[in-house]
Formats: C-alpha cells, structure tokens, sequence
C-alpha cells in the first residue's frame, strides 16, 4: 500500500505526459498540413498578426507566434523550474545516489550531441544553432514509452524523466547564456532585485499567489526589455515558490476531526443551503487545506494540464509549420547535422557514458532496467521537438531558411529517433 502511494503520482504524472505527447503529434501534423495547403498564406499571417499595445513610453507589440513563445511558453518554463526545484529537494534527484544515474546520462545526452553537431556542420553562418540537438522532448518520449505497456519497467520511465529534467535545466543555462541579446543591466538589475524579494519571502516562510502572479508579470516584462529571454523568468520565478506546508499532517489530521464533529454538531436547514455554522466550517476547512497543501506542488497540480494539453500543443501548432515542398531553399548540411546528432548523438551519448560509469562503479543501474532498455530509452532521447524547436527559434531569429531547414531536421530526427526506440524496446529485453 505505501508503494503505491508513493507511485500513484508519478504514474498520474506519466499518463498526462503521454496523452499530452499524443496531442502533439496531431498539433504537428494539422501545421504541416496546412502550411503545406492552398491555404498556406493564410497559416503565415495568423502567426505574424501582431497583438499588444503602445503608449508614448511603452510598447509591448509582438506578433502572435512570440506571445506564444516568449508568453505561453514562460508558463511552460515556470512549471519546469517547479519540478526541478521539487525533484532537487524532494524527488529522483536529490541526493547523489539518486542523481548519479540520470546525470551521467544527462551529460552523455547534452555534450556528444553538442560534438556531434560541430563535427558535422560546414556552414559558419549554422554553427550558432549547435544547442538544438541537446534537448529531450518527455512528453513524446513517455508516450512511447507508455505504448509499450507492461515490458517496460517503472524505473526506467523515472530515469528518463530524471535525465529529461536536468536536460531541461541544461537547456535553460544554454538558452540564458548564449541566446540572449544585448543585455540592459539596469532593466535586469531591477528584474533580478525583484526575485530577490521573492525569495526573501518564501526563506521567511511567506507566500501569496497574488503577489508572485503580479511580480512575475513584471520580472517577465523586464526580462524582456532588458535583452534576456522572458521563458528564463518563469525558471527563476517557480524558484521562490516555497516547498514547505504550512501544518504537517498530524496536525491537519486533528483540525479535521474537529471540523468534521463541529459541522455533525451544527443546525441543518430543511432548504438545500448551508447554516451559518456550516459555512463557517467549510470555510474554516478550506483555510486548514490550503495551508496543508505546498504551494509548489499544489502550483504544479494545478498548471500540469494547462501545460501538457494546451500549452505545448498550442506551440507545436504555432512552430512545426514547415513548407516542405520547396526543398531547393533548404539548407541540406543543417537539416543532416541535426538528425544525425539526435539520433547518434543521443544514443552513443547516453549508452556509452552511463554503461562506462556503471562499470567503474560510479554509479549503480536498477537491476530491473537491462542494457537493452537504456540503449533502447537513449534513441527516444533523440526525440527533441518542443525544446529544440525553441532553442531552433532563438539561434536563427532572423533567418527563414535556416528556421526551416532546422525544423525539418528535428522533425526527422525525431520521428526516425522514435521509431528505433520503439522497435529496440518492443522485441528486445
């Protein structure tokens, strides 16, 4: 019974995440079809329209396709900074036993793609693009992974979300690092002095989903003003969001009993309303189940579907338009890099670095998960997608064809990552 307490959630958490990769899948296949349709115009200037306003001293005027990534996709990022603070406190994470084997496949998993994408790049004007095949795309991994059914053991689905979330994190050191612009130190200055506050609070044991929303508002706006990109204050947001209940359970326990015999206790009207005494146990009951609650796992409750079925879908759609019939305009040596680097890249990464490690004995491998199924979860790894497209986005802003021809690598590299995975997993153990 306590293991499956202790599994439940995270079970919940792989159901969301392959249904969510499903979603994405069909997001996908409605861009390409209708940026490949006589209606193709028409997918271009929904994305471009430009939405927000202007004042004498203000603009925030952006076309569609940035308020989906710089704006929904900060939400996106403020529920990854939730779940790695709570895995490096509480999760698969946090202790150097836990973290061994997920981080050595993390390192495999970011660095030989990285190599890779060097190795094999001829163009100069590309090189800056070298982030995109660094990143795994769990919604799509889990869901394959979740379509193999009973074969696959429980501890390799936690490994691959483990790896997955210091991959996040990796990705978003690179993106803070080396794809933001010209930077505004004062407009930082004051966004990160803003955090500071935050953080304060939640060390002193207060916290107000209020105030964090509007302050959040703000650090986002000045993030983006100040040259560095906005999804990164979602990260540093979900930091200050404080982990700790407020009552343990005991005592929440004993407060319910009470409640619960007061509201036996109270006057029961013959209408179908509440007593006055009634409400105010109800409201009392309320008050003790939020302070019961964290703040950062009942945040990342309450954020998890918004993410996985809207969110992300909804940026898929936004992003994964490709034209593909006009291949002549593409840039071939890109799009062969980047499927190479996800399929090889994350694959030999992965396999080598965490089956080097477990022999030295720097780290100890499940006895359930065999070589198969690390060989078989590092080609879903190569599944990029939903970070790749971004990191894609970012490093070639200004340049259509380059977008392009990135987009179609991490398309294909992807798909074929996907399906070597999936065929390794099925028939092999």
């Amino acid at each position: 019974m306590a293991k499956q307490k202790i599994l439940s959630p995270f079970q919940k958490f792989v159901k969301i995440e392959s249904l969510s990769g499903l979603l994405l899948v069909i997001a996908t296949l409605l861009a390409l079809i209708w940026s490949n349709s006589p209606f193709a115009d028409s997918y271009a200037t929904l994305w471009d329209y430009k939405v927000g306003f202007s004042t004498e001293g203000f603009e925030l005027n952006k076309p569609l396709i940035l308020w989906v990534n710089d704006g929904l996709m900060a939400i996106f990022f403020f529920l990854i900074g939730l779940e790695i603070k709570r895995e490096f406190l509480i999760g698969e994470l946090n202790s150097p036993k836990k973290i061994g084997f997920p981080l050595v496949g993390a390192f495999g998993g970011m660095a030989i793609p990285v190599l890779c994408f060097f190795l094999l790049n001829n163009n100069p004007e590309t090189l800056k693009g070298w982030g995109i095949p660094m990143a795994t795309d769990i919604a799509f991994s889990l869901a394959i992974l979740t379509a193999l059914g009973s074969r696959i053991p429980l501890s390799l689905k936690v490994f691959l979300t483990a790896f997955a979330i210091v991959d996040d994190l990796g990705a978003v050191l690179v993106i803070a690092i080396f794809y933001s612009g010209a930077i505004k130190i004062y407009l930082l200055g004051i966004a990160l002095a803003l955090l500071a506050f935050l953080y304060l609070l939640s060390y002193r044991g207060y916290y107000s989903k209020f105030l964090t929303i509007c302050l959040g508002v703000v650090v986002w706006i000045l993030f983006l003003k100040a040259g560095i990109h906005p999804t990164l204050a979602g990260v540093l947001l979900a930091f200050s969001v404080p982990i700790k209940q407020k009552v343990d359970t005991s005592e929440f326990i004993e407060s319910l009993v009470r409640i619960t015999d007061s509201i036996k206790q109270a006057s029961i009207l013959k209408k179908p309303i509440l007593s006055k005494e009634q409400i105010q146990q109800i409201d009392d009951l309320e008050d003790w189940t939020y302070k019961y609650q964290s703040p950062l796992q009942r945040m990342e409750h309450n954020l998890h579907d918004w993410v996985a079925y809207l969110i992300i879908p909804v940026f898929a759609f936004a992003n994964a338009g490709v034209v593909i019939n006009n291949l002549e305009s593409l840039e071939l040596n890109l799009v062969t890099t980047i499927v190479i680097s996800l399929i090889l890249g994350k694959s030999i990464g992965i396999t080598a670095l965490v089956l080097l490690a477990n022999k030295v004995k720097l780290i100890s491998i499940p006895s359930d998960i065999s070589t198969w199924n690390i060989i078989g979860v590092s080609f879903l790894a190569g599944i990029g997608f939903t970070m790749s497209i971004f990191i894609g986005g970012l490093a070639f802003a200004e340049e259509l064809a380059y977008i392009d021809s990135a987009k179609i690598g991490i398309l294909l590299g992807s798909l074929i990552s996907a399906i070597i995975g999936f065929i390794i997993l099925k028939f092999k153990k």
